[in-house]
């Protein structure tokens, strides 16, 4: 027997998923700029350069003209879907219930999506210039080295320093742009090993909750497993010796929405009449600035 699928069913369902997506799903989202965009690409925002007045030391002189530069950089949406087929009558009534386990897998699966668009545009070439066609390399000069606090160390308060010493470097502004850096349980548990970073005798404040770090040195922690295998881009985190981090301002990252968490609730003829729940939705992501995004290298792995 085929079960009704409701108007109000779909959009209860639609409504739960991209909830528990705010909610639970997405760890990145949050700690990046983010706009709506249509069509084949984005352009997050036009950048320009610093340029610096000249002096005046005559009169009557000739007016300089400054050479400004100009930059664009692009963001390029990704599809993604997600669906699951349903028997039972009762289960599809589950569907308008906001813990149903269909509308959490769905959200953690898209929120994982936006995630991994975000990892891939870490460290990743990006597109700039008039129409995208310029690829941008990540910036070399900034890379903290794993040897940074010791010979083949993990996380440490040093590399923490290094991190916002290139930043500032850069010009960050980082008394009004949020710093974050995200980090897996093997760096966080590198870290609760560094005295600096725990002891009160190095803090005016304690910095552990409940046993964990989620902010020190004015950077806000995001725990998530970089090199799992639930990541397309988790290769881009992890050698056969070594883990990378990245560390970045909020301004420094941008994602792109062109098509956010949308639900359906229809029903498969072709499967015996069974109820299909559907989500997908269309991310991309993209660096802003060179100067915003930094890569702490970890040694070990496990």
């Amino acid at each position: 027997m085929s079960t009704e699928v409701t108007t109000a069913f779909v959009e209860q369902y639609t409504a739960n998923v991209a909830l528990l997506l705010q909610q639970r799903g997405s760890k990145l989202r949050g700690a990046v700029t983010e706009d709506s965009y249509v069509g084949k690409a984005g352009v997050p925002v036009e950048q320009i350069g610093a340029t610096n007045a000249q002096k005046r030391t005559s009169r009557h002189a000739d007016t300089p003209l400054m050479n400004t530069p100009h930059d664009r950089p692009w963001v390029f949406p990704s599809d993604y879907n997600w669906a699951d087929l349903i028997d039972s009558p009762d289960k599809v009534r589950m569907l308008i219930d906001p813990t149903s386990p269909y509308a959490m897998s769905a959200a953690m699966a898209l929120g994982r999506s936006i995630d991994d668009e975000v990892m891939g545009a870490f460290f990743g070439d990006r597109k700039t210039g008039e129409n995208g066609s310029t690829t941008t390399q990540f910036d070399s000069n900034n890379v903290v080295a794993k040897s940074v606090g010791g010979t083949n160390t993990g996380l440490n308060v040093a590399k923490l320093r290094k991190a916002k010493r290139i930043l500032m470097a850069n010009e960050v502004d980082i008394e009004m742009d949020q710093l974050f850096i995200a980090v897996t349980a093997k760096e966080h548990d590198d870290l609760l090993g560094d005295t600096q970073a725990t002891s009160l005798d190095y803090n005016t404040r304690p910095v552990l909750v409940d046993g964990k770090i989620t902010a020190f040195m004015g950077f806000n922690f995001i725990h998530i497993e970089l090199g799992s295998s639930r990541f397309e881009n988790a290769s881009s985190f992890l050698s056969s010796t070594d883990r990378v981090l990245p560390c970045w301002a909020k301004s420094g990252m941008h994602v792109g929405i062109w098509n956010d968490i949308q639900g359906r609730i229809t029903e498969r003829a072709d499967k015996n009449y069974s109820t299909q729940v559907y989500a997908e939705g269309t991310f991309g992501a993209t660096r802003l600035e060179e100067g915003k995004v930094v890569k702490i290298t970890c040694h070990g792995t496990t």
